[in-house]
């Protein structure tokens, strides 16, 4: 069963939210969020990038700067740009994008729920990113900003949503840069939210699609405050941390592609004469091409785009790490032919999030900063469900939501 629980969020009066609201922490560098947040002072980028206050180049991870990002906290809402709900509630976080929209809901997870492994991931984290992550909700003793949950969708759930979004939003915007939708509304009936918490109770796992730093940073965080409070009852603010929870039919996974900066010494000729051990090896032309089927991968180098579909026999449809094209690619291209075997440390790799298109490798193959690029079919959700239902855990860089969640419209705080 999954424990969930409605919570006080502290939110952007409605005048002000596209003013507070930004993109999330880790999709952007220190001077990209001191540009976006040039000028506007209510930018949540004070709070989760707190170094922009400092001169360009401060170390994000000084002490100092953990401290400032707890002081614009206290700032903000002193100052009335972000204002606590006064009763519990859950919410309602719908995003569109092209067109589409998906309808996610608001609450606060249980620190136990992930301790126990019943909010499923699909990757591993680094201690010391959840340490950074740990330091920043220990100084604001809040979730500043919520992680991506998907869930078995079910069918009362996405009545009561439906329901919810007859009434007019209490945020409505589109985010300047990306040009997504963003729609927010508070389910004030006490009945629905105890009734949300019971059907959330009859589901068996919880799934990180996107977060899993900010996860396990704010579970160590819960512990860690248990340990630390001789009274601790079980009820504390502290047992829970912000998430929004999408029905995983709504969601789509992009594809994450791959740039490496040579051949490893070879040839075009021979790379390709190398490929074909592995892969039926098509020449498509100087139009980009898109994998279209599971096992299909794009390559371009040298102004020409191929089709890669793996031969029958180089992988393991019964396995769930094995049937991945993440893993074939890793296996039988990157490490079998360009001599990468670790994706996290070799500094000849790069990702590039699909979002951002095809073009976008081509554009940088072309310009010589990288040798190759190789496209890949996105993962499935069901893909990712089976491999985090199995205990198994997906290569680097294999999913990529989008789109992003805005950070900004609520906050839980942990008292």
């Amino acid at each position: 069963m999954a424990i969930i629980k409605p919570f006080k969020g502290i939110r952007p009066p409605q005048n002000l939210v596209e003013k507070v609201a930004s993109r999330p922490y880790d999709v952007l560098n220190s001077e990209e969020a001191r540009e976006e947040a040039a000028g506007n002072p209510l930018s949540l980028y004070h709070i989760i990038k707190p170094e922009i206050d400092f001169e360009p180049g401060t170390d994000e991870h000084l002490e100092k700067v953990y401290d400032k990002a707890a002081e614009n906290f206290a700032k903000f809402r002193n100052e009335g740009w972000l204002v606590q709900d006064e009763v519990e509630k859950y919410y309602v976080y719908a995003q569109t994008m092209n067109g589409k929209t998906q309808y996610g809901l608001v609450v606060c997870a249980h620190v136990d729920d992930y301790m126990n492994e019943n909010i499923k991931k699909h990757e591993l984290t680094r201690r010391d990113k959840e340490e950074d992550r740990m330091k920043h909700v220990r100084v604001n003793n809040a979730n500043i900003e919520p992680v991506f949950f998907a869930y078995p969708h079910q069918d009362e759930l996405d009545t009561i949503v439906a329901e919810t979004i007859k009434t007019d939003p209490i945020y409505d915007f589109v985010a300047e840069g990306d040009g997504f939708g963003h729609h927010f509304w508070a389910i004030e009936d006490s009945k629905i939210n105890t009734r949300i918490t019971e059907l959330f109770a009859e589901i068996p796992s919880l799934y990180i699609a996107d977060g899993h730093h900010r996860s396990a940073a704010a579970a160590l965080v819960g512990v860690e405050k248990r340990n630390q409070n001789p009274q601790h009852t079980g009820d504390e603010e502290y047992n829970y941390f912000m998430a929004v929870c999408f029905p995983d039919n709504q969601l789509n996974i992009i594809d994450y592609n791959r740039l490496v900066k040579d051949l490893n010494n070879l040839t075009d000729e021979a790379f390709l004469a190398k490929l074909a051990l592995n892969f039926d090896v098509e020449l498509k032309g100087s139009e980009i091409y898109k994998p279209n089927k599971l096992h299909n991968f794009a390559l371009y180098v040298s102004g020409k785009w191929y089709s890669l579909t793996a031969k029958v026999g180089t992988y393991n449809d019964n396995d769930p790490i094995g049937v991945l094209d993440v893993t074939i690619s890793s296996n039988l291209i990157l490490d079998e032919v360009l001599g990468i075997k670790d994706l996290r440390s070799d500094k000849r790799i790069d990702f590039v999030g699909g979002i951002r298109g095809l073009g976008e490798l081509k554009r940088r193959v072309d310009s010589g900063e990288m040798r190759v690029a190789l496209a890949l079919y996105a993962v499935s959700m069901k893909q990712l469900i089976d491999i985090a239902d199995s205990g198994n855990i997906m290569p680097p860089k294999t999913t990529w939501f989008e789109p992003k969640l805005r950070s900004g419209l609520v906050i839980h705080e942990l008292v």
